[in-house]
């Protein structure tokens, strides 16, 4: 299988003002991210609301980004559900339709008791879809899932004749570093915090999935290019750029607040479902500000 070198853009779930999918949206959000530079769309994932979606929805959502995309870029689809067997029916659909790549979150409700158990939950999950690379997407802090991930490469890897790697969603640094070398790098382990990314590169990340590269990927790409090119000072100012912008996430609630970005940057998605909630006027005002004093969009976009 081979790796992935680039950005890939975890997309937003669009709903019209009734709380349908909209579907209709996504030709030009396609087309932003193309203009962003990314190596590819990560869809149905968190901040996708796949967990908020149906299957059916899900589905939608999936064929469409495969026809709009129409192989200018890559596409994983998360299929990740708590009920295994809906799951498996993600994946059957995903690589029937042409996705590039699967990839799932543990179930978390019930969860896994053992590394074991997960790899046999992971192994039934990409057994559905054979023919299709598969990521197991890592992101304890939602899933409350904390296991050794070598350990889980090293029972995966003869259990998921499919497995291309790990979607690593964490902040331990050293241990994403111990999955990139596990049997001399046999698998793509794509980093998933866009806060620390430069950190990631200078430990060996190549790919990485993340919301940020929505609209800032221009930036991260610049940082990805100063670094390979030795600059690792400019290379660190300008990360510093994304960390403050990062710093809003935090401050105003991640997903609320990104898809308060895209509207402002021309793409408005909707509200999003409950539980979450859009931000109310004053902190969108408030947010607005801080973006603006930030000068991270300008940036972003001179790169």
């Amino acid at each position: 299988m081979s790796k992935i070198n680039g950005l890939v853009a975890a997309t937003f779930a669009a709903f019209k003002a009734d709380g349908e999918v909209n579907l209709d949206i996504i030709p030009q959000y396609v087309e932003l991210l193309l203009e962003q530079n990314v190596a590819g769309v990560f869809v149905c994932g968190t901040n996708g609301e796949g967990p908020s979606l149906s299957t059916e929805e899900r589905m939608a959502i999936t064929e469409r980004y495969l026809e709009c995309v129409a192989g200018r870029m890559l596409v994983f689809v998360h299929v990740g559900h708590s009920a295994i067997e809906e799951a498996r029916r993600l994946a059957a659909h995903a690589e029937k339709h042409g996705a590039d790549y699967i990839s799932s979150v543990s179930a978390f409700y019930f969860k896994p008791v053992s590394v074991q158990n997960l790899v046999d939950c992971m192994a039934h999950i990409a057994a559905a879809a054979p023919k299709t690379p598969f990521f197991y997407y890592h992101i304890p802090a939602v899933t409350g899932i904390q296991i050794d991930l070598v350990e889980f490469l090293t029972l995966a890897e003869d259990q998921i004749p499919n497995l291309a790697g790990i979607k690593y969603t964490a902040a331990t640094i050293h241990e994403y570093q111990a999955c990139l070398h596990y049997k001399n790098g046999k698998y793509d382990i794509l980093f998933g915090y866009d806060e620390l990314l430069l950190p990631a590169l200078a430990v060996g990340a190549k790919g990485a999935i993340g919301s940020t590269y929505n609209y800032g990927a221009k930036l991260y790409n610049k940082v990805v290019k100063l670094f390979g090119e030795g600059n690792l000072e400019e290379a660190e100012e300008l990360h510093f750029k994304a960390v403050e912008m990062v710093r809003l996430l935090v401050k105003y609630g991640p997903i609320p607040t990104q898809r308060a970005i895209m509207t402002q940057i021309g793409l408005d998605l909707g509200n999003p479902r409950l539980p979450l909630a859009s931000l109310s006027e004053a902190n969108r005002s408030k947010l607005y500000k801080d973006l603006a004093d930030s000068v991270f969009l300008e940036v972003a976009a001179s790169c």
